[in-house]
């Protein structure tokens, strides 16, 4: 069984401009709602500088734990795919996408995370809705992207 989980949102700001936010791990203490949950998170940054090969490690308190993030596919400005790898509290590989198509005078924007659900992940999902809590992050995320990109 799989989980996915997906939200967009609409953006009055070029591909362009929100690309390289999400392209460059650097940049994501600026948009992404997990960055803000730990204010002493340990961040190491290897492999590329941005885009394709660019690796992004993470190790934080209980809300956020521990993991690592590796872009394994950009085609700019449309598309980033990140292979995604929890390692604390709970371990699991997914993978997230986001893309960007232009729609008028915005681009929709939408990121996305697939993965296996192990058998823990099924009983913790019987208590809690996977799908509102990490849409929840997402949205938030995407807003504020929005917010950066239209100044």
């Amino acid at each position: 069984m799989s989980r996915h989980v997906e939200r967009t949102a609409a953006i009055k700001a070029p591909a362009g401009r929100i690309n390289p936010l999400i392209s460059d791990f650097h940049s994501w203490t600026s948009w992404s709602p997990y960055e803000k949950r730990d204010p002493a998170l340990k961040r190491t940054y290897s492999g590329s500088e941005s885009g394709k090969g660019a690796v992004y490690q993470w190790e934080g308190n209980n809300e956020v734990g521990s993991g690592r993030m590796e872009i394994t596919d950009t085609s700019a400005p449309s598309k980033v795919v990140i292979k995604l790898d929890f390692i604390k509290p709970f371990e699991g590989h997914n993978v997230a996408q986001f893309t960007m198509q232009p729609s008028g005078d915005a681009t929709t924007v939408t990121w996305a995370m697939d993965g296996p659900t192990p058998y823990l992940g099924k009983v913790i999902g019987v208590f809690i809705n996977m799908d509102r809590m990490i849409g929840t992050d997402f949205e938030a995320g995407l807003a504020n992207l929005k917010t950066l990109t239209e100044k």
